[in-house]
Order: structure tokens, then sequence, then C-alpha cells
């Protein structure tokens, strides 16, 4: 097998770098601190993490007449935060979010509830905030209690370092075993987006632990819709290990400032590269792949066969050591179907050399002859690296 070198910084150019993103014409990248007008954001530490990191982080709205729009993980044992967001938040007018990394906050039972009240409470007071217009989120270890000691006592420092050059501090207050920061924000036709995002393990659509936060002055109507269009081809189509994370959340808040409407196509792109970033960072990856599946019965075939063929661990360790073995799709693709007869598959409907000639993104597509349904996945190689990790998370 070749040897691998796991990323340790982001690939080399700009913020969109991935070949399979389509980026707006037009577009002037700022100073990723920077927040669009109306925003103001921070980071602080408060020990959750140890060693003096920063843990605790806040995104401020000062538009009252906000819109906004929050999608949370489908994960059936939920974190304490998602049961708040879902249950006690006005869900169409956000005006703030606060953040801690270190710590999920799930399993946590009727305890882990009343600590993520308590945070919002008090960022909510601090900023004269209702506390049903503060959104909660978490990540890090499940299964331990939170110390609000700690979170609470650094709920002022928070409260007054929000600025409107915050970006940084808050998008490294959203880490935990990321590599790298994934944040931007930049201007097209007058209208400015800014974005954080976290997530290298625990990925999987719905939604492939990963957290978003999305900024834009722009006047945004239906931001349910806007949203959930752009996760659905963003972040639901990613995996890195097959794992449905307890406390996924994405939240986007649009102040109308600029008076203008979002320029199409900038939220897809954006979240595209975000997901793209989530998979590039997949705790010791090296390499992305991107798989697309056709003539399937229909969407939901393709998808279910796409998923099965990127989550293989034999076709993710082929990727990493640059073998096309297309016989590995073949066998994730009929236990996919198990039960059916799709016949025999072989390179005549398997396209897999990408993976041998590709750089750090490689392709490799399979087409039934069962229908028109199609889908796409993209994901990461599996290297030793994850498995140090993950044996190690809490040790």
């Amino acid at each position: 097998m070749s040897g691998y070198e796991s990323l340790s910084v982001p690939p080399e150019g700009d913020f969109f770098r991935s070949k399979w993103v389509d980026a707006p014409s037009g577009i002037e990248f700022q100073d990723p601190a920077v927040l669009p007008e109306g925003f103001r954001a921070g980071g602080v530490a408060c020990g959750l993490k140890g060693g003096g990191a920063t843990d605790l982080g806040a995104v401020v709205c000062d538009a009252e007449e906000i819109t906004s729009a929050i999608l949370l993980t489908a994960n059936a044992a939920a974190a304490a935060p998602i049961r708040v967001c879902r249950e006690k938040l006005q869900q169409d007018r956000i005006r703030a979010v606060i953040v801690n990394s270190g710590n999920a906050n799930a399993s946590t039972g009727e305890q882990g509830i009343r600590d993520a009240l308590a945070m919002r409470e008090a960022l909510a007071t601090e900023l004269g905030l209702g506390p049903e217009t503060v959104a909660v989120a978490e990540t890090g270890v499940i299964g331990v209690p939170m110390d609000m000691d700690a979170v609470l006592s650094g709920v002022g420092g928070l409260a007054s370092s929000v600025v409107a050059d915050g970006g940084i501090g808050f998008s490294e207050a959203i880490m935990t075993t990321d590599k790298w920061p994934k944040r931007v924000s930049l201007t097209v036709d007058g209208v400015t987006l800014s974005a954080q995002a976290k997530g290298a393990g625990m990925i999987e659509p719905g939604f492939a632990t990963m957290l978003c936060f999305i900024q834009t002055d722009a006047v945004v109507g239906d931001a349910g819709t806007m949203l959930r269009r752009a996760v659905d081809a963003s972040f639901e189509r990613i995996t890195v290990d097959g794992q449905m994370s307890t406390n996924d959340t994405v939240l986007f808040q649009a102040s109308g400032s600029s008076g203008k409407e979002l320029p199409a196509g900038l939220l897809d792109a954006v979240l595209l590269q975000l997901a793209l970033e989530v998979v590039s960072d997949g705790e010791g990856a090296s390499r992305v792949g991107r798989v697309e599946v056709s003539g399937a019965a229909d969407e939901e075939e393709a998808e279910l066969v796409a998923r099965k063929i990127a989550n293989s661990p034999l076709v993710k360790t082929a990727l990493l050591g640059r073998d096309p073995n297309w016989g590995r799709i073949a066998q994730a693709a009929g236990q996919a179907l198990a039960g059916q007869d799709i016949g025999e598959l072989g390179p005549d409907v398997i396209e897999a050399g990408d993976i041998a000639e590709g750089g750090r993104e490689a392709e490799l597509a399979l087409r039934l002859e069962r229908g028109d349904g199609g889908a796409h996945v993209f994901f990461s190689d599996l290297t030793h690296e994850y498995i140090v990790i993950n044996a190690e998370y809490t040790t």
C-alpha cells in the first residue's frame, strides 16, 4: 500500500477549493473575524476543555426583526440542547446562540435539560433578550454532567466579548477534534455572509458531531426552505464514519440590514464547501471521495446504495491506498440491496480508476440498470489515525 499523509491544515487554495463546488462570481473575501452588519460574536475559555482553550462562544444579532431557521439532528438519543431548541425556542426569530465545546450534554437526563436552559437564561439575561430567542448548542463527550459553575462563570465575560470582528474567537470556541477552524466571511453584490462550522468525527447524513452557524445581512423570506435546500445538498451528502451525532445543529440568521436579497447559489456553495471541509478533516483523513450512483429504481434506492459504498471500510481503505478495486464497490452495492437480484456488477458499470489517479479528491461511480434514480455522497478515507483518535477519546 502507498504511504499517506493525513491533513493537519486545509488544502491549499482559497475557500472554494473543491472541484465539486460551483461558487458564484464576484465574490470578495473578508477577514473571517468580521461578521455581517448587525451581528457580533466572541469566544472565551471557561475550563470545559482544559489547558486554557477557548470553549464557550456566542453569536448575537442586534436586529430585532431578524429572520432565522434551525435544523437539528434526527438522532433518537438527542442531546439536551437539541431538545431545548426543539421545544422551547422561537425558531424563526433567533437573536443569539450560546455554544460550548468539550461536553455534549448528551445522555445527562433531566439535569442536562436544566443545565442547557440555565446556559441560555444566563446569556439572555446578560444581553437583555428573551430566553426563547436564544438557541443553545453543545459538542464534546457524551454522558458527562456539565460543569455549570465553569459555564456560568464564563457567561459574563462571554457577553462582554461579543464584537463585530469576533468571528475567529467564536469559531475556535466550537472546535473539538477539528485540526483547523472552518470559517468564511465574504461579500457578493452588496450582501455579506459569514459562517463557522465544526466537525471531524461522528459524521453521517442526518446531518452529518457537526455544528454550523451562518449569518447574513441579506433580506431573506422563507429562511427555513432556503436552509433545508442548502443542507440537503451539503451536510446531508457527507459521511466520515457513518455515525449520526446526538448534537448536530445548523443555524441560519439573516438581519436584513443590507436591504438586498441573498445572491442565488451563495448559501448552497458556502455550505457545500464547509461540508467538504468537515470530510477533509475527518479525524485522520487524507483524501475525499465522491460516489455517484445512477440508474437506480428511484432516488431513495440510489442514496441507499451510495451510502453503503461510502461507509464501507473496504472502499474507504481502497481510497486511502489508491487501489481501484471495483470489486469492493460491487460488494457494497449488493449488500445495500440484499435479497434482490441486480445481476453481476463489473467494470462496465463501475468507474473506480480515479481512486488511483486522482489527487486529494477522487470520484467513483456505479450505474445500475433499474430505473432513473440517482444520488451521490461525499466520504473520507479510513486511516490509522482515526482509530487512534477514537480509541483514546476519553482516556
